[in-house]
């Protein structure tokens, strides 16, 4: 899927135009560019321990699956280089949520075919153990009228379609022709994609990202008997564009994308996209159709395109994809863009509220490990904490009537990371770096704070009520140590292990 992700580029003037004329070239000059792999494996600001490819470009998450006794995450992907065109689905296999195997391409455009202009966001499926993945194919419009997204820089058919495979997730057969070829007949549409399909019953369910012209963003709701043959049933769930007039309608919330539904808690829960960010909806599924009670943010930083899997133990696990917040000219110039997050696992709070929290999986990677007691000598202790190669994990206890301040710094050089806890500052009571939040849970108990930093990102839990993910690019010149103000039950610290002995396999 693309809009909102188009329009993320372009606030740094990335044109079609480049994207035509570097196709095909990128991936030859890595493949036989041994400085450019050396190069890319010593880069400080990449993530160790984060999924993302060996290079290039890559956004949303599709598909997120337990199948065979593994992991799968197929992802948005340019083969080309770093920066977005050219959707593909990259495939990457893990046993545990955390350790990933890149599995090669797994869907490309077919040249001449319905998705030949890309192969964008959509999920996967277990068809009666058939391995069934349902995706957004587009092509150029037969004519105006046939237009499903215009955002000022393309005019695109987006089509629903299906693939599937026989051979353990390795190869896919493509159907001959789209399994939803057009929106709803009458409805002014604002956008037409990012299947999220669900077995309700003997049927099977989908829901579309979509909005109605001059109305606000919507979706979709579909049923089929067999996934090949879809009927239209109604809207999902609809809501009103919050902004003003806006050429990409996902920027003002006339259309809602990469929607993910499904039951939690004795509750339903709907993710949508957009404007920038994502949304969640808690509420009551009854006659096909969706109310929502709670509301709130998936997070407050740099993070998109969310997508829920249930894991083995059928825990809720949500993915997104956290983008790149520096110029285009510097992700080029890195050869790779973008990283998956790390897996959250979903729960409903006793308010009906989504809580999120990182997956135990992640508890594996600590190594060296420090603790910081709580009394008179918690400043100079911690101060003698070092975090290496920018990885680690920091757990605070915070004191929910105390403020709280906690840097990441290297000697001599402006702060890497800092997290500051006000809890008279109603509204915006915590900030990671330059974004704010209110976390209201937080002032009913002592609560805790996890901050993950791996290379560039940083991944901030708030009392499983709130994330906040955000990227800094200036790299330390030296490990970090820790500088405190305010008061704090305990804070530990754990060096993280690579999940890779390089940055290319991670």
């Amino acid at each position: 899927m693309t809009t909102s992700r188009r329009t993320f580029l372009a606030q740094f003037g990335i044109g079609s135009a480049a994207v035509l004329f570097e196709r095909h070239t990128w991936a030859q000059r890595f493949k036989n560019n041994d400085a450019l792999s050396t190069r890319l494996a010593a880069d400080p600001l990449r993530p160790q321990f984060h999924l993302l490819p060996r290079a290039n470009w890559m956004n949303d998450p599709c598909g997120p699956i337990f199948a065979g006794g593994r992991y799968h995450m197929f992802f948005q992907y340019n083969p080309d280089g770093p920066y977005w065109g050219n959707m593909h689905w990259a495939h990457a296999s893990s046993p545990d949520l955390v350790h990933w195997q890149h599995e090669g391409i797994a869907l490309a455009p077919t040249p001449g075919s319905y998705d030949r202009d890309g192969v964008f966001s959509g999920c996967a499926v277990l068809d009666q153990g058939v391995p069934t993945l349902i995706y957004t194919g587009v092509a150029p419009p037969t004519s105006p009228a046939d237009a499903t997204l215009r955002d000022g820089a393309h005019t695109w058919r987006e089509v629903q379609c299906l693939a599937v495979s026989y051979d353990g997730l390795k190869s896919w057969q493509k159907a001959p022709a789209p399994v939803i070829s057009l929106p709803p007949a009458g409805l002014a549409v604002t956008g037409f994609r990012d299947p999220c399909v669900w077995r309700e019953g003997k049927d099977w369910m989908l829901a579309l990202g979509s909005g109605v012209r001059g109305q606000g963003g919507a979706i979709l709701l579909y049923r089929s008997s067999d996934l090949h043959h879809w009927t239209y049933v109604h809207p999902l769930f609809g809501g009103e564009a919050e902004g003003g007039p806006s050429i990409n309608p996902v920027d003002n919330g006339e259309m809602w994308e990469c929607p993910d539904f499904f039951p939690l808690g004795g509750h339903h829960v709907l993710l949508i996209s957009t404007a920038g960010k994502v949304l969640w909806h808690v509420g009551r599924y009854e006659q096909q159709r969706f109310a929502a009670e709670k509301s709130g943010s998936v997070d407050f930083g740099a993070y998109y395109a969310a997508r829920s899997m249930l894991d083995r133990d059928d825990n809720r696990v949500l993915w997104g994809w956290i983008p790149e917040r520096r110029p285009e000219s510097a992700y080029r110039a890195a050869g790779w863009a973008g990283v998956m997050s790390l897996p959250r696992v979903l729960s409903l709070g006793d308010d009906g509220s989504l809580r999120m929290e990182p997956a135990p999986a992640l508890r594996g990677l600590r190594r060296q490990h420090a603790r910081v007691v709580a009394d008179g000598s918690t400043k100079s202790s911690a101060t003698a904490v070092r975090i290496h190669n920018l990885a680690a994990e920091i757990a605070v206890e915070l004191v929910s009537t105390r403020a709280f301040r906690l840097q990441l710094i290297a000697k001599g050089e402006e702060p890497f990371v800092e997290v500051e806890y006000k809890p008279d500052r109603r509204g915006s009571e915590l900030r990671l770096n330059r974004t704010y939040s209110s976390f209201p849970h937080l002032r009913n108990a002592n609560p805790s704070l996890r901050l993950f930093v791996d290379g560039s990102v940083i991944e901030l839990f708030a009392g499983a009520t709130a994330v906040i993910t955000d990227r800094v690019y200036n790299a330390p010149s030296s490990p970090l140590h820790i500088d405190l103000e305010g008061t704090a039950e305990s804070l530990e610290v754990w060096q993280m292990k690579p999940i890779s002995r390089d940055r290319l396999t991670s």
